[in-house]
């Protein structure tokens, strides 16, 4: 879907001949996201948007490449278009930020954070949405903050998630959160044209129109009195610390502070009571790796993560799918990099397993952080275990992942356990040995843990 805003008659049809079919962004090329920065700002544009860099797929109304690239480059109308997202709930905040844009309300840069942020509001002053421009995020080009200057696709901030490609895993959380269990808020990869964008100031910066389009990640707003580091951690619902783990358990979120967890109350009306109050999951920029890192998980100490899971949770958990989720972001998201997609698939085989076994949040995020130790970093147990298992499988030529992985974008230095690096033959002999790991680890801790629970009752076995 795709809006054209005129600023004095509302919404506007795109002009095109009866010859030219809609066009829509099904599948975006990573040279998008790469494509060279070591030229003319006004080049790099050009080449983001050549016809060749874009699969084009016919689909429902979008704004038609030729209108693209011709004439509405020098118009200075705003546009908002999906990239990719689907449901009535994003195609709802992309028509109220139309709107917005159309009553000529000015998106709000946020001073906060080390990316470009805009919030955008409503006629009547109400936040709706929040979006980051992928070429505005920390240490890319066009970052508004002094962190810019580097080419997309380059190691970024955490060296498993590149410059540019925080946007897709935005969009991959929410996909990821089934019936909105962990209530990440709707989100969407979207294309905008708008003057408020920010663009860096280079020699050539006269030819560059600054409503030039981007790409960027598109959040709905959610109101809210505090983030988690205004309120200590007992105001929260143990089922609230619970849900958003879980979520970060699975997508081995590197980044979970609690200024990206939103407090809001049960009832909006009085104080805040210990226990009751929910937390809303933001900011998953930093989840999916390439390769197993180490996350952050600010909820691992809290007294919620050492509370056993209740049943609902764990029927949620039993019945996560861990290769249905990946052919999900395969389909939907066709820009994240297979390595990250199998760290998913690993991530959720270790939750099933140990939550089936009866170990807590807080041990489960525990196994998966690595430890310091006299100023030193030591691999994480669930590092441990992948790398017996790697060094466990026969090994074969990687010669087509290598060319894979080149052809995907420029290479990182690995800081961990990479899974991108086996074929296919290799990863799926991977994950049967992994699993029977897993099953004899876990085993092993039930009984220790029976054998606990019969001592501290009966003072004996």
């Amino acid at each position: 879907m795709a809006v054209t805003i005129d600023r004095h008659h509302g919404f506007k049809p795109f002009s095109r001949s009866q010859r030219c079919k809609l066009q829509s962004f099904g599948h975006l090329d990573p040279n998008i996201l790469e494509h060279s920065q070591t030229g003319t700002l006004s080049h790099s544009f050009e080449l983001a948007f050549q016809a060749d860099n874009i699969h084009r797929s016919f689909s429902t109304p979008c704004l038609p490449l030729t209108t693209l690239l011709g004439e509405d480059l020098t118009s200075h109308q705003p546009r908002i278009e999906i990239v990719r997202g689907r449901g009535a709930p994003i195609h709802a905040l992309v028509v109220e930020v139309a709107i917005a844009m159309a009553s000529g309300v000015q998106p709000i840069p946020l001073p906060s954070g080390l990316g470009g942020a805009y919030v955008f509001h409503n006629q009547n002053g109400n936040n709706i949405a929040v979006a980051k421009p992928v070429d505005e995020e920390p240490l890319a080009l066009n970052n508004p903050k002094g962190l810019g200057g580097q080419m997309l696709g380059q190691p970024g901030l955490k060296k498993s998630v590149r410059i540019g490609e925080t946007g897709i895993r935005e969009l991959a959380a929410y996909l990821l959160d089934h019936g909105g269990f962990a209530g990440v808020p709707p989100t969407a990869l979207v294309k905008f044209s708008h003057a408020a964008f920010f663009v860096t100031t280079t020699s050539d910066a006269a030819t560059v129109p600054s409503h030039m389009p981007k790409i960027a990640s598109l959040q709905r707003f959610v109101g809210h009195g505090f983030d988690a580091g205004e309120l200590g951690p007992s105001f929260f619902s143990v089922a609230s610390v619970h849900q958003i783990g879980i979520l970060d358990i699975r997508i081995m979120n590197l980044d979970r502070h609690a200024g990206n967890m939103l407090v809001i109350k049960h009832n909006q009306s009085g104080n805040y009571v210990d226990g009751v109050a929910d937390l809303v999951p933001i900011d998953h920029g930093f989840c999916l790796p390439e390769w197993l890192d180490d996350p952050y998980f600010e909820w691992l100490h809290w007294p919620q993560a050492s509370i056993p899971f209740s049943d609902y949770e764990l029927e949620y958990i039993s019945k996560l799918d861990p290769f249905k989720d990946a052919e999900i972001l395969r389909t939907d998201i066709p820009l994240l990099r297979e390595s990250s997609i199998r760290v998913l698939i690993v991530c959720t085989i270790f939750l099933k397993q140990a939550a089936a076994a009866g170990l807590l949040l807080s041990e489960i995020g525990q196994m998966m952080t690595r430890k310091f130790c006299g100023g030193e970093e030591s691999p994480s147990e669930m590092e441990n275990i992948c790398s017996k298992v790697k060094t466990s499988i026969p090994r074969g030529s990687n010669i087509e992942n290598c060319k894979e992985e080149t052809e995907q974008g420029s290479k990182c230095e690995i800081d961990g356990i990479s899974l991108g690096d086996l074929n296919q033959g290799e990863w799926e002999a991977f994950l049967e040995v992994f699993s029977e790991l897993l099953h004899g680890l876990f085993e092993g801790n039930n009984k220790c843990k029976s054998q606990s629970w019969k001592l501290e009752h009966n003072g004996s076995y």
